[in-house]
């Protein structure tokens, strides 16, 4: 009997290094790859549309004007779906994410067990979050970005690509789910996993745009290092 309990501690403890050093290696890996950058060098130095991204600390958001010459995103996402329904508000900020981390952790302290073992591992459903405001104010979570027509053309057709839509293409606003009066969840496509996160999804849509970016990140730190 005792050897058989040695020997399954043995096991359990080869188990528990094994889980250690996947988790060291992990947070190596992604801090050490996304400080490696991409795009660093415009080949369109056009500054026709100003975008901004940001972060609360958790998750990043691209920022588009909600409506101008190229694109109008109320053919997409409406104020009508917020609590207040403002439709003076001039800006939308979009972010991806899995439904239960968005909906039920918008701070760290919020954070579950069970809703971080669903996101690392591809079991949950994702959302797009957006948020209708006034011109973002520049600070150290909000940097301002100046694009090209065709870069921002091509940043629109990939956030567009992440919301899901209806057999009529209309996209599929999350009734009462919003943080505040002037947001709200919609539908979207794709699955959070241990290796896309919110924040690569932000990282990818900066790359549509040939922005710059980390070659890979999971963290809002990845990508606001490089601005």
């Amino acid at each position: 009997m005792k050897g058989i309990i040695k020997k399954d501690w043995r096991f359990l403890n080869r188990i528990l290094l094994y889980l250690l050093g996947f988790i060291i290696l992990y947070i190596a890996l992604a801090f050490i790859i996304s400080r490696i950058p991409v795009n660093t060098n415009d080949t369109d130095n056009s500054h026709d549309i100003a975008i901004y991204i940001r972060t609360n600390g958790v998750h990043t958001d691209v920022v588009f004007p909600l409506k101008n010459s190229i694109y109008d995103w109320n053919k997409v996402i409406s104020a009508d779906h917020t609590t207040a329904k403002d439709t003076t508000l001039q800006y939308a900020a979009f972010g991806w994410g899995d439904r239960d981390f968005y909906l039920n952790t918008p701070e760290w302290s919020d954070l579950k067990a069970g809703t971080a073992f669903n996101a690392a591992f591809y079991l949950g459903t994702s959302v797009m979050h957006v948020v209708f405001l006034d011109v973002p104010k520049e600070n150290e979570n909000c940097r301002k970005i100046f694009i090209s027509r065709k870069e921002y053309i091509d940043m629109v057709d990939f956030v567009k690509g992440s919301f899901q839509s209806d057999a009529k293409g209309n996209t599929l606003p999350i009734k009462g789910s919003g943080y505040g009066l002037n947001d709200i969840f919609y539908e979207a496509k794709g699955k959070y996993n241990l290796f896309y996160t919110c924040n690569s999804w932000t990282n990818n849509a900066l790359k549509s745009g040939r922005q710059k970016a980390a070659l890979w990140t999971l963290t809002d730190g990845g990508i606001f290092c490089h601005y």
